[in-house]
């Protein structure tokens, strides 16, 4: 009866959660996405889908997922009738696959579960309707042995209790899809619309191919062959970058990348070199302000045997190495000025001496440079060759800070959390919303990189599988950085801090003080105290 009772608690508490997300978020996509995370939070699923019908194609296809990965999302499609996805869009009704071993229907077509445990894996996929039309599906798998489930299965006679288990899923499943059927309708739309498009353009080139061939110049779209693998950015300003890349890169041109520290100049000098003929030889990358500049001469373009104090044998410098290839120069602006001027013959006659050495060497090298810092005003300064800035400049390419593509921080946020997943063997299903907020507030000088160092922060504190506002770092909570006007002393802050973290626990508890109290490492007593010190209704996160 117990479990039971806490069943009906959590569903109350998954499906409010849901209610509240669909309420305040407006992005479509992003609404999916985090009701899939809510639902691996509360019904202990293993993965989770959404698909949606096409229907001028007649295609079925994974629109949003939880625990697959892009590759996975991709090879999901499907045609009406086909498999369990396409028989509950042909038909309308539900199915439940108590154990996919024993469903022949299951085509696994991700290959997500190839590697999965497949005993006692349940998949249960719902249509999701708009009217009397199903355009689209929900679906979950879960592992149906966790400890409190066989006790409830036990109590309730074993078949009886495991069919009742079974659908006290699928009505959870079948209101959550009711909830999210107008989000999938306008996700259902806006596919739809973008898949006429090139019938449309094909039907259009016949009536005015130069006209079509404008629009799609002026056009801010860009295709999956023209995006590079290494970066990721959906806003205006990377798409300008992405297709300033795929021009570049077909040239041996020399390139000067600019930008601010962090932004990732060395992730396109790496894209520009991989979209190039050069892709199959050498990439090097050489730091100019990594080392001292006595050494850097020789690190460069090499040095004889004897050359100097220590030169034991010949060795041969970066551009050696890189001969048929790319060289990545980064920091280009802290060379000194004798390196310049070996470096200026070199893009000019590609060729060059190692040190100690009167052999002439050529090299057929592209060069690709980058710097964040203005090599105009170090040129008035007398401290850069303003013949080599010309020769580096010959076609520059700037790297947008990350505060000019806010909406690209939460793509970035769920890839760095993805990766230190994997890398501390964690579990982090989503990011609050109170951290959210802190990350799209945030100012971030150190951009790409600090982000980075935030999110593995946050992967690495996380206790619960959430990211909190609290586990981001402190310059994240500051009213400088979060853009927010300052409100009070340091004790207000910590206040604020430790009032967010017992509402948190509450949350998990469902109201249960007592649990919370242990789960905060603070006594019944304790916990009371700051219960009646914040006002804080304990009663409404009760079911």
């Amino acid at each position: 009866m117990l479990i039971a009772q806490e069943e009906d608690h959590s569903s109350i508490s998954l499906l409010a959660e849901v209610s509240r997300t669909i309420t305040n978020e407006d992005d479509i996509n992003k609404v999916l996405r985090l009701v899939l995370f809510i639902m691996s939070e509360h019904m202990n699923m293993l993965r989770g889908m959404i698909t949606i019908l096409n229907r001028d194609t007649r295609e079925i296809v994974i629109n949003e997922s939880f625990g697959l990965t892009t590759e996975e999302k991709e090879r999901g499609r499907y045609r009406i009738g086909e498999g369990i996805i396409g028989q509950v869009v042909k038909t309308g009704k539900t199915v439940i696959v108590p154990s996919i071993n024993n469903e022949p229907l299951f085509l696994d077509r991700t290959r997500s579960r190839a590697r999965a445990k497949k005993e006692g894996l349940c998949f249960i996929c719902i249509p999701i309707k708009a009217g009397t039309e199903i355009i689209g599906t929900l679906s979950a798998d879960r592992q149906l042995d966790p400890p409190a489930e066989a006790e409830y299965v036990k109590k309730n006679k074993a078949g009886n209790g495991q069919r009742d288990m079974l659908q006290h899923y699928v009505d959870q499943l079948s209101i959550i899809a009711a909830m999210i059927s107008q989000a999938v309708r306008l996700r259902q739309l806006a596919h739809e619309e973008s898949a006429k498009k090139p019938l449309e353009n094909k039907t259009a080139e016949k009536l005015s191919r130069q006209k079509l061939r404008t629009e799609e110049h002026n056009e801010e779209t860009i295709s999956d062959a023209e995006r590079p693998a290494n970066i990721i950015g959906n806003t205006k300003p990377m798409i300008s970058l992405f297709k300033m890349i795929e021009k570049i890169a077909k040239t041996n041109a020399t390139t000067l990348i600019l930008g601010e520290s962090g932004v990732g100049k060395e992730l396109v000098a790496s894209a520009i070199h991989f979209k190039s003929h050069r892709s199959g030889n050498t990439f090097i990358k050489f730091n100019c302000a990594a080392l001292p500049e006595s050494i850097v001469e020789s690190e460069l373009f090499g040095h004889e045997k004897g050359a100097f104090t220590g030169a034991s044998a010949t060795r041969h410098g970066r551009f050696e190495l890189a001969d048929k290839g790319t060289i990545f120069l980064d920091e280009v602006g802290e060379l000194s000025l004798p390196i310049q001027a070996k470096l200026l013959r070199i893009i000019q006659e590609k060729e060059f001496e190692r040190v100690g050495g009167s052999k002439t060497i050529k090299v057929d090298v592209r060069i690709i440079a980058a710097t964040n810092r203005n090599l105009e005003e170090l040129i008035r300064e007398g401290l850069f060759r303003e013949d080599l800035y010309y020769r580096l400049n010959i076609f520059p390419i700037t790297v947008p800070p990350l505060r000019e593509r806010k909406t690209d921080i939460l793509l970035l946020a769920d890839y760095f959390v993805e990766k230190y997943n994997a890398a501390n063997q964690k579990g982090i299903r989503r990011i609050s919303t109170t951290a959210i907020d802190m990350l799209m507030r945030y100012h971030w000088p150190g951009n790409v990189r600090e982000l980075q160092n935030c999110m593995e922060r946050a992967v690495i504190l996380s206790e619960d599988n959430v990211i909190h506002g609290y586990h981001l770092p402190p310059t994240l909570q500051t009213a400088e950085s979060s853009g927010t006007p300052y409100t009070g002393s340091l004790q207000q802050k910590l206040d604020a801090i430790e009032k967010e973290m017992i509402i948190e626990a509450l949350k998990r508890t469902k109201g249960n003080m007592s649990r919370a109290a242990m789960q905060l490492g603070l006594s019944d007593r304790i916990m009371g105290l700051r219960i009646k010190k914040f006002d804080i209704d304990y009663r409404k996160f009760r079911p």
